[in-house]
């Protein structure tokens, strides 16, 4: 075993293994796809289901970076980024017609403003239901 080759093998066995899972949870979930995957195991051959499973987990491991990187990013990082998920975001944005900058993000001090008005209207209205049922 070359040490130089290990990582390489490692990622490969990383991805065979997301995407044989992510066969197994699509064979589980949908009756559909239970038939066609099934079909599959019966029909192919085992190195050309080992390249299907290998690309469909090196495209769920994208996936899921992609997601983390957008969840991390700053708002102002998100618009500039030049990954995929940002490219599809942009464009949803202007199908619907709405600019990435008219997004207003929540000001926390607004936040917890908001939140004493409610503590204090919630004290209140129980301040007058108690008075109400001592009458």
């Amino acid at each position: 075993m070359n040490p130089d080759n290990l990582p390489q093998m490692l990622q490969t066995g990383f991805h065979l293994t997301l995407g044989a899972t992510s066969f197994l949870m699509e064979t589980l979930q949908d009756p559909l796809k239970r038939e066609e995957n099934l079909d599959k195991l019966k029909q192919s051959d085992l190195s050309l289901l080992a390249d299907e499973l290998l690309e469909k987990g090196e495209m769920t491991d994208r996936e899921a970076r992609n997601f983390v990187d957008t969840i991390f990013s700053q708002p102002g990082e998100r618009e500039n980024a030049p990954n995929d998920e940002s490219v599809s975001h942009q464009q949803s944005d202007t199908a619907t017609d709405t600019p990435v900058d008219s997004v207003v993000q929540p000001d926390v001090k607004e936040i917890q403003e908001l939140t004493a008005q409610m503590a204090a209207l919630r004290a209140q209205l129980e301040n007058l239901r108690a008075e109400n049922s001592q009458d």
